[in-house]
């Protein structure tokens, strides 16, 4: 079987090189697992100016400057099915995908209305509420409109269509409120518990989540970023997790106007409060694509997590392969990173 492997950072794209290093690690531990096991021909796209060190056998698919998406396209059409990494920013993972749906390709992603309201965050919290599920209390700001000042502190504020903490600022009691940003903005009061992910394979059958990650931070005085996760031990709170990251998952496509599972690996973003019947629980996001914490889940297998999103995607039940758990290991996209555990944020 033919496998195109494409992320947006390490093939050339521009204007998010703080994505860079989630991208790359997403890229190789995506390539790293694909190979394991054997069965897969691997072509991976890389930027020309790039050097990566990739697996025996991987064909590399060198990309020119500023052709990024034509050298997607064209490879494409000669795969059997592709695998997309690209942030929702300005649209560029639906762009990516539809292009490369309209070229006849199999893209192991969810359906283009799934991916656009998801890839709005007020759009996505509009669909989980419509449903029941909880969310944070917040609404939109208009480009250039000022921070109410009713608004209850403290409270977040990130782009509707922002990746990897890019824009999100906390604001404190008592702390002075941004200035208006150049862009619509959504503003929500900040939740207070542990930062939870729960990745989900998705396709006929239905939504198959992956033992659920707690999120790990860095802070600085101007920025959060994503800097890892590690296992969630307490099995309550992970069954509580699984069950509110099906919820969100079921809550967008029926949004869509159907229960479609298109094939694809859905990531849920969430806060688990305090209370154990879990009505301090809160769903923050949803990333209609392969998110960071693959490195942790692959880390913990001897191969097979593409191979499951392949099942998944047939409408076969996905499983780790033979004698492997879903077992996920802790991992970190830097040496130093620290945990500023319990800030409503997402990969």
């Amino acid at each position: 079987m033919r496998l195109v492997i494409y992320e947006y950072c390490c093939a050339g794209g521009s204007g998010l090189d703080s994505l860079a290093p989630e991208g790359r690690a997403m890229l190789q531990a995506l390539v790293a697992d694909a190979v394991t096991g054997g069965g897969l021909e691997v072509a991976v796209l890389v930027a020309e100016n790039l050097s990566l060190a990739l697996p025996t056998g991987v064909r590399v698919l060198p990309v020119a400057a500023s052709r990024e998406l034509d050298t997607l396209v064209a490879a494409s059409t000669a795969a059997d099915a592709v695998l997309i990494v690209a942030p929702e920013t300005d649209g560029i993972l639906a762009t990516r995908v539809t292009a490369v749906r309209a070229a006849g390709a199999t893209v192991l992603a969810p359906s283009r209305a799934f991916i656009d309201i998801a890839s709005d965050k007020q759009a996505t919290i509009q669909a989980l509420s419509a449903a029941g599920v909880p969310v944070p209390a917040g609404r939109t700001l208009a480009a250039g409109e000022q921070w109410p000042d009713a608004f209850i502190r403290p409270a977040v504020r990130k782009p509707l269509d922002g990746t990897g903490g890019d824009g999100f600022v906390v604001v404190d009691h008592g702390a002075a409120p941004p200035p208006p940003t150049q862009q619509p903005t959504r503003i929500e009061a900040f939740v207070t518990g542990m930062a939870v992910g729960v990745s989900c394979l998705c396709g006929p059958r239905g939504v198959d989540p992956l033992p659920p990650l707690r999120q790990v931070f860095t802070t600085t005085s101007s920025a959060v970023a994503y800097a890892g996760g590690e296992p969630l031990s307490d099995r309550l709170l992970a069954a509580r997790a699984e069950a509110l990251a099906r919820r969100a998952v079921h809550a967008v496509a029926r949004a869509t106007g159907g229960e479609e599972f298109a094939a694809g690996w859905i990531g849920i973003d969430m806060i688990l409060g305090e209370r154990s019947d879990g009505r301090g629980d809160r769903v923050l996001e949803i990333n209609p694509r392969v998110t960071t914490s693959f490195v942790g889940h692959a880390s913990g297998l001897s191969g097979g997590l593409v191979r499951a999103m392949l099942d998944a995607a047939a409408g076969r039940t996905p499983m780790p392969p033979a004698g492997g758990r879903l077992s996920p290991r802790s991992f970190r996209l830097s040496s130093n990173a620290h945990a500023a555990a319990d800030r409503s944020r997402g990969d």
